[in-house]
Order: structure tokens, then sequence, then C-alpha cells
């Protein structure tokens, strides 16, 4: 850890799934002018203090707690940090990661008002593991945004895939990929668009 990268610290989860599955459904499908749950729209109104997020990549075990923004600005040292726990995992490589993306999981987060770590399926990809994926499976993109450090693969324990599916429209940031066969949703800072695999 950095010297710079600060804890976060973490909040109760609300257990209401019912409730916020019909909330989170009516913002991915209804009126997109609603700023989320209370917590969210506190958020929005006062300004970001600071934002954090815990992270467990699903492939090497390991495991970020960490404040990536702070009075104003994002932290380096704990981009860097991200960055490589979102490494392609196959070849060491790493890239940087949009901060714009992390925010987005941020912001789902808050929307499913949960502190349970995401849990990382994939992150960075290097062309020639993308190139290697796209042999075996045909959902993978040939101008994979993973390449760009600009698309995540997530899940987390304990909530749906939906759900995950529902803040990510909800947010109207970028692709929202639904993979309910493998229970995990993909998020990137492109274009808004969504799809179901």
């Amino acid at each position: 850890m950095t010297p710079t990268s600060e804890r976060a610290n973490i909040v109760p989860i609300n257990d209401n799934r019912f409730s916020r599955r019909r909330f989170l459904q009516s913002l991915a499908y209804g009126s997109l002018a609603l700023i989320g749950t209370p917590k969210m729209a506190e958020a929005a109104f006062y300004g970001y203090d600071h934002k954090s997020l815990t992270l467990e990549h699903h492939h090497t075990g390991e495991f970020l707690d960490i404040t990536y923004y702070s009075q104003g600005r994002y932290i380096y040292g704990a981009l860097d940090e991200i960055s490589y726990l979102l490494r392609d995992y196959h070849t060491g490589e790493t890239h940087p990661i949009d901060p714009y993306l992390l925010d987005q999981l941020y912001d789902v987060k808050l929307l499913l008002e949960t502190s349970k770590p995401f849990h990382v399926v994939s992150g960075y990809r290097s062309p020639e593991t993308n190139a290697n994926l796209r042999r075996h499976s045909h959902g993978v993109a040939r101008q994979s945004l993973h390449m760009e450090g600009k698309a995540i693969d997530i899940r987390i324990e304990g909530v749906s895939a939906r759900d995950i599916r529902d803040a990510g429209l909800a947010l109207q940031r970028g692709g929202v990929g639904f993979y309910p066969g493998q229970n995990f949703v993909h998020l990137d800072t492109g274009d808004i668009r969504t799809w179901r695999k």
C-alpha cells in the first residue's frame, strides 16, 4: 500500500432486496431523472469528499480496499494500485484503468447500498489475451474496451447479477452487458448500450 492511499470506511449493507430490486428496475427502465437512493442523493448534493472501492480478483485472489479519490482529486498512487490489481493476469501486463470506470463502480455500490467487495472476473486485457479469448468464445469483442482499461466484468457476493445490471443501466454511463449464465455483469465507459449473452 502506498503512503498516498487511504483505507475505506465500510457502510453496513441494507438487506431490503425486494424493494431495492423494484427501485433499480424503475430507474433502469423508467424515468432516469431520479437521483437514486437517499445516500446517493446526499452525496450528489454535497459533492464527494472521498471515493473508496473494495476489489477482489477472482483469478489471483488479490484483495484491495482503497480510497482512490479525495478532496476533489484522484489519488495517483491508488490508481496505480488498482491498475496493478486489474492487470492482465495471463501476461502480467498492466494498463492504466479509466478513473471514470472506477466512478461507475463507486456509484453502483451506492445504488446497491453494499459494502461487499466487487469480485473482478476480468479487468484489463492485452490485445494478445483478447485475441486468444475470442478464439474460444463468441462473447468477446474484437475491439474490446478491456484492452483500453475502460471495461470490467464483476460479481458481488449475495447480490444478483440482475440487480447489478439494473444499477449499471440506471447510471446511463456506458455499456452494460448481462451474462446470467456466467453470473457476471460487464461495465464500460464506452457508448451507452446494453446486451445479454
